[in-house]
Protein backbone atom coordinates (compact mmCIF):
# COMPACT_ATOMS: atom_id res chain seq x y z
CA UNK A 1 0.00 0.00 0.00
CA UNK A 2 1.33 3.55 -0.83
CA UNK A 3 0.08 6.86 0.57
CA UNK A 4 1.45 9.86 -1.41
CA UNK A 5 1.41 12.64 0.94
CA UNK A 6 1.12 16.50 -0.76
CA UNK A 7 1.84 20.49 0.57
CA UNK A 8 -2.08 20.70 0.45
CA UNK A 9 -1.35 23.86 -1.33
CA UNK A 10 1.32 25.09 0.56
CA UNK A 11 4.06 27.78 -1.08
CA UNK A 12 7.04 25.20 -1.33
CA UNK A 13 10.26 27.22 -0.04
CA UNK A 14 14.11 26.50 -1.05
CA UNK A 15 16.65 26.46 1.86
CA UNK A 16 19.40 28.65 0.77
CA UNK A 17 22.93 27.02 1.43
CA UNK A 18 25.51 28.77 3.34
CA UNK A 19 22.99 30.84 5.05
CA UNK A 20 21.96 31.51 8.45
CA UNK A 21 18.98 33.33 9.45
CA UNK A 22 17.85 36.16 7.66
CA UNK A 23 21.28 37.54 6.99
CA UNK A 24 22.49 37.96 3.54
CA UNK A 25 24.10 35.07 1.89
CA UNK A 26 27.77 34.36 2.32
CA UNK A 27 27.98 31.41 0.14
CA UNK A 28 30.72 32.67 -1.89
CA UNK A 29 33.16 33.11 1.18
CA UNK A 30 32.71 29.44 2.70
CA UNK A 31 32.36 26.47 1.21
CA UNK A 32 28.75 24.92 2.03
CA UNK A 33 30.43 21.72 3.40
CA UNK A 34 33.08 24.07 5.82
CA UNK A 35 29.83 25.80 7.25
CA UNK A 36 28.14 22.95 8.04
CA UNK A 37 30.36 20.96 9.44
CA UNK A 38 31.98 23.16 11.70
CA UNK A 39 29.57 24.58 14.58
CA UNK A 40 29.63 28.50 15.49
CA UNK A 41 31.24 29.30 18.78
CA UNK A 42 28.99 31.61 19.61
CA UNK A 43 25.89 29.23 19.45
CA UNK A 44 23.74 28.40 22.66
CA UNK A 45 21.27 26.61 24.46
CA UNK A 46 18.59 27.86 27.13
CA UNK A 47 16.82 25.68 28.69
CA UNK A 48 13.65 26.88 30.65
CA UNK A 49 12.37 26.64 34.21
CA UNK A 50 10.09 23.43 33.48
CA UNK A 51 13.24 22.12 31.26
CA UNK A 52 16.00 22.17 34.20
CA UNK A 53 13.04 20.66 36.80
CA UNK A 54 12.45 17.62 34.61
CA UNK A 55 16.24 17.24 33.78
CA UNK A 56 16.77 17.28 37.21
CA UNK A 57 14.33 14.95 38.34
CA UNK A 58 15.43 12.70 35.39
CA UNK A 59 19.34 12.28 37.02
CA UNK A 60 20.11 8.61 37.96
CA UNK A 61 21.29 9.87 40.88
CA UNK A 62 18.31 11.43 42.46
CA UNK A 63 16.04 8.62 42.35
CA UNK A 64 14.13 7.50 45.54
CA UNK A 65 15.48 4.35 47.26
CA UNK A 66 12.86 1.76 46.93
CA UNK A 67 11.83 0.57 50.87
CA UNK A 68 11.47 -3.15 50.65
CA UNK A 69 10.02 -3.79 53.94
CA UNK A 70 7.75 -1.54 53.40
CA UNK A 71 6.11 -3.11 50.01
CA UNK A 72 6.38 -6.61 51.45
CA UNK A 73 4.55 -4.85 54.30
CA UNK A 74 1.98 -3.49 51.97
CA UNK A 75 2.24 -6.75 49.66
CA UNK A 76 1.01 -9.05 52.99
CA UNK A 77 -1.74 -6.47 54.26
CA UNK A 78 -2.64 -6.78 50.51
CA UNK A 79 -3.19 -10.43 50.48
CA UNK A 80 -4.70 -11.29 54.08
CA UNK A 81 -7.49 -8.23 53.44
CA UNK A 82 -6.33 -5.54 56.13
CA UNK A 83 -5.57 -2.99 53.87
CA UNK A 84 -7.57 0.27 54.49
CA UNK A 85 -8.32 2.89 51.67
CA UNK A 86 -8.66 6.01 53.28
CA UNK A 87 -10.79 7.92 50.99
CA UNK A 88 -10.66 11.15 52.66
CA UNK A 89 -6.77 11.22 52.10
CA UNK A 90 -7.30 10.31 48.49
CA UNK A 91 -9.89 12.77 47.70
CA UNK A 92 -7.52 15.90 49.77
CA UNK A 93 -4.63 14.60 47.48
CA UNK A 94 -6.49 14.48 44.52
CA UNK A 95 -8.28 18.19 45.56
CA UNK A 96 -4.33 19.76 46.04
CA UNK A 97 -2.84 18.10 42.57
CA UNK A 98 -6.16 19.88 40.54
CA UNK A 99 -5.29 22.91 42.41
CA UNK A 100 -1.40 22.36 40.92
CA UNK A 101 -2.42 22.24 38.12
CA UNK A 102 -4.64 25.10 37.54
CA UNK A 103 -7.82 24.18 38.68
CA UNK A 104 -10.70 26.18 39.76
CA UNK A 105 -9.87 25.76 43.50
CA UNK A 106 -13.61 25.24 44.41
CA UNK A 107 -13.58 22.27 47.18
Amino acid sequence: MNTTISNNGLPKFTQATGSSGNGPSTAGANPPDAAAAAPKADDQVRLTDSALALQQAARAGDAPVIDSQRVERLRQTLADGSYKVDAGRIADRMLALEQQLGGTGKA
